[in-house]
């Protein structure tokens, strides 16, 4: 699940939003992204509320960056998105929350939980900027 089509369009209307002269709405970037206008208003109304875009009312409004680039991590733009912290696998976060009950004997959750937390890590570092970058 880790990249889903809610991740995928967040970080597409990041990178437009980046270069944009000024505020654009969700039509403008539903038609250049070419990607449905209420899925994609959900997803910016989402970023909206974690302060990671700002948005304007009126005539000329629409969405802008309300940080820098180097400051917007993909951890934070996919777990507001997504309403959870991305997972690669459907593993419970904790052996406690296994909903099996049977974590403790389960040779290859160990190796799942190290690898979420390295992912999760390069999310953290991965910023905005880095994107723009390459």
């Amino acid at each position: 699940m880790l990249i889903t089509r809610a991740s995928e369009y967040a970080i597409l209307s990041l990178i437009v939003l980046s270069t944009a002269k000024g505020p654009l709405d969700s039509d403008t970037l539903s038609r250049e992204l070419v990607i449905s206008k209420s899925f994609l208003a959900k997803i910016l109304q989402s970023l909206a509320k974690a302060n990671i875009l700002k948005s304007y009312k009126g005539v000329n409004g629409g969405f802008v960056l309300n940080k820098n680039p180097k400051e917007i991590n993909m951890l934070e733009v996919m777990t507001c998105v997504e309403g959870k912290a991305p997972a690669v696998f459907e593993c419970a976060p904790s052996e406690k929350d296994c909903p099996s009950d049977r974590a403790n004997i389960c040779s290859i959750w160990p190796f799942l939980h190290k690898l979420q937390g390295k992912i999760d890590l390069f999310l953290a570092e991965l910023t905005l900027s880095d994107i723009l970058e390459d």
